[in-house]
This record gives C-alpha cells, sequence and structure tokens, in this order.
C-alpha cells in the first residue's frame, strides 16, 4: 500500500516507519526535517506543517492509509494548544484529501484510558504532571474524532508502559480500559506498538474506534 505517516521521525513514527517498510509499503515520511529520515527506495521524505491543513492535504491526497504520530515534543510549554491546533489540521487534511475514504490511524496516550470504570488515567493524582497537558491533549483529540461520521478514523492508545525495543509478540489487544500483566498495568515495546499498528493498516478491524494493546 501507499502510506502517508505524520510525524515519521519521532520514537513511534520511526518504528511504524521501519515496520511499514519491513512489510514492502511504501511511505510518504511527513516530517519537519527531512534530514531525520534515512534514505530508503521505499520511502519519500516530504517536510510540511502538520499544523497547515491545506499544505497536508495536497501530500496526503493518494494514499491509502494515513497514520499520525504527531506529537509537537513532550517538552514544548505549549504542548496542549500545538497538539490540538495539529491534530485539528491533520483531520480536515485527511477529510479534504479523500485518501482511500479519508481512512486514518491516530497513534495517542494511554491517559484517557479508564483505570475504574469512569475514571481515565490522566484524571487519578498520582498521574505525572509533565506528562498531563500532552496527555489532556489527546483525549481531547479523541473526543473530537467520536463525533466524526464521515471521517473512517481509529485511534491507538499505548499501555501505561511504553518501552524502546523490537518485536518480541505476545501482546494482546484491549478498548477503552488500562490493560494489566498480572497485578501491574502492562507494557509494550515500541516495535510492537508499531506491528499493532500495521496489523490495523493491513486488515482494519476498529472503524471509529479506540484501542490498546500490551503484553
Amino acid at each position: 500500500m501507499k502510506i502517508a505517516l505524520i510525524g515519521a521521525s519521532g520514537f513511534v513514527g520511526t518504528a511504524i516507519l521501519n515496520e511499514a517498510v519491513s512489510r514492502g509499503h511504501s511511505v510518504t515520511a511527513i516530517v519537519r526535517d527531512v534530514s531525520k529520515v534515512a534514505a530508503h527506495p521505499q520511502v519519500t521524505a516530504v517536510a510540511v506543517d502538520a499544523q497547515n491543513p491545506q499544505a497536508l492535504a495536497e501530500v496526503l491526497k493518494g494514499h491509502d492509509r494515513v497514520i499520525s504520530a504527531y506529537n509537537p515534543g513532550w517538552s514544548a510549554p505549549d504542548i496542549y494548544d500545538q497538539y490540538l491546533k495539529g491534530a485539528k489540521a491533520i483531520v480536515a487534511a485527511a477529510k479534504a484529501a479523500k485518501a482511500a475514504h479519508s481512512w486514518l490511524l491516530v497513534v495517542g496516550g494511554a491517559g484517557s484510558l479508564e483505570i475504574a470504570p469512569g475514571v481515565q488515567l490522566v484524571d487519578t493524582p498520582d498521574f505525572p504532571a509533565e506528562w498531563k497537558q500532552g496527555a489532556l491533549a489527546a483525549r481531547d483529540c479523541l473526543t473530537a474524532l467520536r463525533h466524526e461520521t464521515t471521517l473512517d478514523w481509529r485511534f491507538v492508545s499505548p499501555p501505561v508502559f511504553l518501552e524502546p525495543g523490537d518485536k518480541r509478540g505476545g501482546y494482546h489487544l484491549g478498548g477503552d480500559q488500562v490493560l494489566f500483566s498480572g497485578d501491574k498495568p502492562a507494557g509494550i515495546s515500541v516495535g510492537d506498538l508499531a506491528d499493532g499498528v500495521l496489523n490495523e493498516v493491513e486488515k482494519p478491524a476498529h472503524l471509529r474506534q479506540r484501542f490498546t494493546l500490551g503484553y
């Protein structure tokens, strides 16, 4: 397939890019700095501002799938506003481009997963302050997506612990609740997160749903 990947040079984006290439797909890597994308015959790196819906829509045209691993950077002082500005632009661009009926997968955060009925992780007292604004923005992005009736969207939340590392398999899928491994929140390697994303790309199973995955 021809895949457009927004945020292809980040921690998660790089893993998704590598997994997509290993499966034989062609990828348009949409980044701020094309020098951060390694040259590969299946990869075309394009510098586009993800917050510019018109410019982004032009690049997304003709793709079978759009994946967003967009993140303005956890150190951005205004990450909440920047994240939502980008998220809204990406949704608008995907709809305008009509990429394969406006197919979009958004990689979000774990903060909006429920740790107990009606209680999301981001609202608990021990949620780390340094991640909170980004987590709130990702939650609001998901809320906005749930009102989209024409966009063929899906949203993946990593589990509580997302670690560097290659694929090892053996993970399972979930919905809106935090996954546990025994009595501890589950984790996953970024390689297996990418594997789960590409499985959804190749065999979509979560139309207009959020899903999560973990060991």
